[in-house]
């Protein structure tokens, strides 16, 4: 029987086959994702490992970020009735980190008393005291042991921290334990609301920002957590880039492995950039709080936290000084969404949106005084090296007082305007014509204490942001600030026993030659012939009104008879070393930055002590021990009482010479004394019994400033002096004191004789060695020819004590030349015989009569002629070296 075999209908059979089929790719597929997945999971594993040793490597090396020394400024003193009040102490107790800083210190305030008590930290050693104060004025002082303290200092302000690397950023670190609750808030609520919940990356978020990309065709979308955004700033370019999105979330693992939350936090607290101020960036929310706000990180409000929470997305776009309604926008969407994540509620969200931003002054060179830091870290790699300031945190304590730096910012700031408003009126062009570009000068201002050398205030520059070229430190030639130290040199001179003027003593009162002169001088083989500004001559003056009216002709003359070289000796003692003995030094011909002339000004504000300005007081580490302490440098080098008599002609100079509207007009009315200075720049150096103060002003390129001292730089003093007087510490202005063996007196302009009541209205105040004032009064006769005659005829007094009407002198009238003295002959020097005599002087009679005139012009012609023939054409003024 046959058999019929059945092998099944085509339909099963490729039913099977397909099966079969799939069954093969299904074990292919499965093998093929299980080889990729071992190759990903090797790969993984190589660059998971690789990235581990780059973080090691980076922990290992030290703190993930540099070490940052703190610049603090000089401590507030309080003293025994000085115009404070118990709240204002707290206040700069607070500001310091008292109470918030136990280790540094706390205070207690119990109404018009505060209890003071510095710990462990503090600058000071711990002995504490209470201030006892009423109606806003120091009653007492009493230390812990009950003794009583005529003053005591308070805990030093921290100005700033010094940039950490030549990028120029500025960091203050805090730890978790510092940041405010409300901004760990409000950083977690708009930038990773799960922080403390996931493992580092935030896979759905991720997602979303890739699929919004490619929708998009812009990689905007974030999508990072905290702790990603952190790898990326600590290790990673910003560049948006897949294998630099992979190497972040490897990283990323990394961080999450080896720290905790709070860690993190941390560090991405301290490392996030928030913007930049001046030329400086702000990194971490410890500097910003006090960049944007003045403010210590932990007295931050909530509408200040949320404001820094929102800088960190795009935090130029949102700088609140430039952009506020920006900064405002998104500080009030970070406060909506704090309300969503429960931190704070409703009403408090409604109240924190109506607080106005309250930003810090925008002025940088105020509150940091980023020109004075710089000089401080210049001074520290000098003396301990860049090695050591680098890898320690250092305090530093200096000599600044914030106080005075911002009155110094705002005076500079309100000088300026005019200053440029002049030299916009200096290029007003006419109708039709285009204006060619303007250059607008730069400035600076260094106040010192007088009697310790201490830099109270420095401003290097108009704008630190624009230009940190520190001017308070670039020489440049001195002008009239110079010519005080001839009349100390002539006082000096004096008292060593040279002979000067016809009296042979040098007073306020010795008369002086103001007229066009060629001066000889290097043994008769050079000749200088300067000019008064704008040619005004004023014949014969006495000493005091040549410096009070910056006469260059009438100083230079007595520096001639004091000796070029002795003037010059004494500009170098004083701190001008690049002084010589020529006769253009004796109108400050040679150069000195504003910072030596504050130093040497000081000869004549303390008794003739050169003090060399100082900034640094101490360096201590964070246990607060000792690193290294300085001491400021101070020199005798002049008579305290020709010191005396130079300040009494200097306090003559602003109270009716050439700044005494600058100063006297506009409302400054402490005692004082003071010069201007014009050259191709404007000067002011002016000092208080307690304060010094420069002005420079002047143009980068050396051009010609073309205003003078009294209109550029004097106003600013007086700006500054005027808010200086107001703070406490300052407004204890006392009158300059005599030494013994000075007499101060009244004289009478007219006759430079001693006021008595006939003449109580023209005069003015002098002072003179013991022995060398006048001894006849105004309505005396004495043995004064000249008076006598004056009385019998009824003329005004002789021209030279007449300071208010100024010589007219002939513009024919050929210079006098006057030789050095004591030149020695040698064989290159020409012959002292063939030099022109010394125009003598008309007696008293051919004064009042006209007689001698016509003979002395006589000479005067026949001397020009000589002048002629002897030289086709005059030697051209000697200029001093290259500095």
């Amino acid at each position: 029987m046959p058999v019929k075999l059945k092998y099944g209908n085509k339909t099963s059979i490729a039913a099977r086959s397909k099966g079969l089929l799939h069954s093969r790719l299904f074990r292919i597929t499965v093998i093929a994702f299980l080889g990729v997945m071992v190759v990903g999971a090797i790969v993984f594993g190589y660059f998971y490992y690789h990235y581990q040793r780059v973080v090691d490597d980076r922990i290992a090396s030290g703190p993930i970020f540099a070490s940052v020394s703190q610049i603090y400024a000089a401590s507030p003193q309080v003293r025994d009735g000085q115009k404070l009040s118990a709240n204002t102490i707290a206040a700069e107790l607070r500001q310091a980190g008292y109470n918030s800083n136990p280790k540094l210190g706390t205070f207690q305030l119990n109404g018009d008393n505060i209890f003071i008590k510095p710990g462990p930290e503090s600058f000071h050693n711990t002995d504490g005291a209470t201030i006892n104060t009423s109606n806003g004025v120091v009653q007492s002082i009493t230390a812990e042991n009950g003794v009583a303290l005529g003053a005591y200092e308070l805990e030093p302000q921290l100005i700033t921290a010094l940039s950490e690397d030549k990028n120029r950023t500025k960091r203050r670190l805090v730890s978790y334990q510092e940041i405010p609750p409300r901004l760990v808030q409000a950083i977690v609520a708009i930038e990773d609301r799960d922080f403390f919940n996931h493992g580092g990356v935030n896979y759905l978020r991720i997602a979303k920002c890739a699929v919004a990309d490619v929708i998009t065709h812009h990689k905007t979308c974030g999508g990072s957590t905290l702790t990603q955004q952190l790898a990326k700033n600590l290790f990673l370019s910003p560049e948006k880039r897949i294998k630099r999105k992979l190497i972040e979330i490897l990283i990323t693992f990394q961080l999450e492995a080896r720290f905790n939350k709070q860690q993190i936090f941390e560090m991405y607290a301290n490392e996030m950039n928030l913007g930049h101020r001046g030329s400086y960036e702000i990194n971490g929310v410890g500097e910003a709080a006090q960049a944007f706000f003045g403010k210590n990180l932990s007295q931050l409000d909530l509408a200040q936290c949320a404001t820094l929470a929102g800088l960190l997305q795009n935090p130029s776009y949102r700088n609140p000084y430039r952009h506020p309604e920006r900064a405002m926008e998104r500080r009030n969407i970070v406060l909506d969404s704090m309300v969503e994540t429960g931190a704070i509620t409703a009403s408090e969200a409604a109240r924190a949106k109506a607080e106005r931003l309250l930003l810090a002054p925008p002025n940088i060179d105020a509150s940091e005084a980023p020109y004075f830091v710089d000089l401080v870290h210049d001074q520290l790699v000098q003396r301990i090296g860049d090695q050591d300031l680098s890898h320690q945190s250092l305090r530093i304590y200096t000599s600044l007082d914030p106080d005075l730096q911002r009155a110094a910012s705002e005076a500079v700031e309100i000088g300026m305007r005019n200053v440029d408003e002049i030299v916009r009126k200096q290029h007003k062009t006419p109708k039709g014509e285009k204006p060619g570009p303007i250059t607008y000068p730069q400035v600076s201002l260094i106040a010192i204490n007088p009697h310790t050398g201490q830099v109270l205030a420095l401003l290097g520059g108009r704008n630190y942001g624009v230009s940190q070229l520190n001017h308070a430190v670039a020489k440049r030639p001195t002008g009239s600030i110079f010519k005080p130290f001839v009349y100390a040199a002539a006082y000096n001179s004096s008292l060593n026993g040279m002979s000067l003027g016809d009296s042979g003593v040098f007073t306020a009162l010795t008369q002086l030659t103001d007229e066009p002169t060629t001066f000889t001088y290097d043994n008769g083989r050079q000749t200088y012939t300067p000019n008064n500004f704008k040619s005004d001559f004023r014949g014969e003056v006495t000493a005091a009104y040549a410096l009070a009216h910056s006469l260059n002709n009438a100083t230079i003359e007595l520096g001639q008879m004091v000796g070029f070289d002795n003037v010059a000796a004494l500009g170098r003692a004083a701190g001008v070393t690049s002084a010589r003995g020529t006769p253009s030094v004796s109108i400050g011909a040679y150069d000195a930055t504003p910072l030596d002339m504050a130093g040497a000004y000081t000869i004549f504000a303390n008794n003739g002590v050169h003090l060399n300005p100082w900034m640094l007081a101490s360096v201590r580490n964070t246990n607060g021990d000792i690193v290294s302490d300085f001491s400021p440098e101070a020199k005798q080098v002049m008579d305290p009482r020709a010191a005396y008599l130079t300040q009494s002609l200097l306090e003559g100079a602003i109270n009716y010479g050439t700044p005494a509207n600058a100063v006297r007009g506009h409302g400054f009315t402490a005692p004082a004394a003071g010069k201007t200075g014009t050259s191709h720049d404007a000067w002011f150096a002016g000092y208080t019994s307690n304060l010094i103060c420069i002005v420079w002003v002047g143009n980068d390129d050396y051009t010609d400033i073309k205003i003078e001292g009294a209109h550029a730089a004097a106003p600013i003093w007086t700006e500054f002096m005027k808010r200086a007087i107001l703070l406490p510490q300052y407004s204890d202005v006392k009158p300059f004191t005599p030494p013994e063996g000075v007499t101060t007196t009244r004289i009478d302009k007219t006759t430079s004789l001693l006021v008595d009541s006939t003449c109580p209205s023209n005069s003015f105040y002098a002072a003179f060695l013991d022995g060398t004032a006048p001894v006849n009064t105004c309505s005396q006769m004495g043995e004064n020819p000249q008076n006598f005659i004056q009385k019998i005829f009824g003329i005004g007094g002789n021209k030279s004590s007449t300071p208010e009407t100024p010589i007219p002198q002939p513009a024919t009238r050929a210079p006098i030349v006057r030789q050095a003295p004591n030149t020695p002959p040698d064989g290159n020097a020409p012959d002292t015989t063939q030099q022109p005599e010394q125009k003598k002087k008309r007696n008293i009679f051919q004064k009042l009569f006209g007689g001698g005139k016509d003979k002395q012009d006589k000479q005067d012609k026949q001397q020009q002629d000589k002048q002629q023939q002897d030289k086709q054409q005059p030697a051209p003024p000697v200029q001093p070296p290259p500095q």
